[in-house]
């Protein structure tokens, strides 16, 4: 009798923090949802919406980090470790945000979440991680899905339209570089918690899409309140919020549960295009928007003795 109701209260109180780390890890995929939309309403080019997210969230990171009592002291070595994920980050923007003002945030955001598909081959190239049985299944279910948006509606594109769908595909690989290095630098090298080495990383990324900006004759000035406000946002709920929420929660969810809930962003960014900025949508895009997810989600699942890893 004792160890039963022993046992309860701890099971309860279980079931509370899991339940905690769910609403957070959704709270942070929602807000990374509406990241493209800051895009769309900031009145800005798509390399200078991408400097100020990077300047602003970077700015407030590292904020964090010295309030917080985390700041440890930055060195060269943490520097040169940040330029190759700052490299990928800012392709990856420069790509991502016209491919939203193109194709729309909803496309724009599924098509970067095929990076899930280049992390495992990566994994399975570079550091041996076997894919999951189901990896060919979910890659040609998302294939199709694709097919459904994109494919079947590609000889009344515009030629702006289909080189948004390739960004936003490209997007997705400058993502997998990203995510690969930045992983990569904090697993073997830097002594920088992830906050710190992220807010770092952050910066550089502003001061090479600053230099690509300037190339491509960009003005960086922002001239009215609306562009201040959402580029702030921005920076704010994608680079700051959204993060610390959900690298708080993943360590406690299983991989494939975090997997789902990862998939909110580019289902809400879908949703929020169609009902906030009109977006024409017929069956066959639900249908292809639901197979591209569920062979995203299968894509991202890993065999069990790899699920810390994932």
């Amino acid at each position: 009798m004792a160890d039963s109701s022993a046992a309860a209260p701890a099971s309860a109180g279980s079931d509370t923090h899991r339940r905690a780390h769910v609403v957070q890890m959704a709270v942070g995929a929602a807000l990374l949802s509406s990241t493209s939309l800051f895009v769309v309403y900031a009145h800005a080019a798509p390399t200078v919406s991408g400097f100020y997210r990077m300047l602003f969230g970077g700015s407030m990171l590292l904020a964090w980090v010295m309030i917080s009592g985390g700041w440890q002291r930055i060195i060269w070595r943490d520097l040169l470790l940040a330029i190759l994920p700052a490299v990928g980050f800012a392709a990856d923007l420069i790509q991502w945000h016209r491919s939203i003002l193109w194709v729309g945030p909803g496309i724009a955001t599924l098509l970067t979440n095929f990076q899930v598909f280049l992390m495992a081959l990566t994994g399975f190239l570079f550091y041996r991680e076997r894919p999951a049985r189901w990896f060919l299944p979910g890659m040609l279910l998302a294939m199709v899905g694709l097919w459904l948006l994109v494919g079947a509606h590609w000889s009344v594109f515009d030629a702006q339209h289909r080189l948004g769908v390739w960004l936003g595909l490209g997007s997705g690989v400058a993502y997998t570089v990203y995510l690969v290095t930045f992983r990569h630098a904090l697993k073997t090298h830097t002594r920088l918690s992830p906050a710190q080495f992220l807010g770092v990383m952050s910066l550089l990324s502003a001061l090479l899409l600053w230099a690509w900006g300037k190339g491509e004759g960009d003005a960086f000035l922002l001239t009215d309140t609306q562009s201040w406000i959402v580029l702030l946002s921005l920076g704010f709920f994608g680079q700051v919020m959204a993060w610390l929420l959900m690298v708080r929660a993943m360590p406690h969810l299983p991989a494939s549960l975090v997997g789902l809930l990862l998939l909110l962003q580019p289902a809400l960014a879908f949703v929020l295009d169609v009902v906030l900025l009109g977006r024409p949508t017929d069956i066959g895009d639900w249908a292809g928007l639901t197979l591209a997810l569920a062979g995203i989600l299968l894509g991202a699942l890993r065999p069990r003795r790899n699920a810390s890893q994932a």
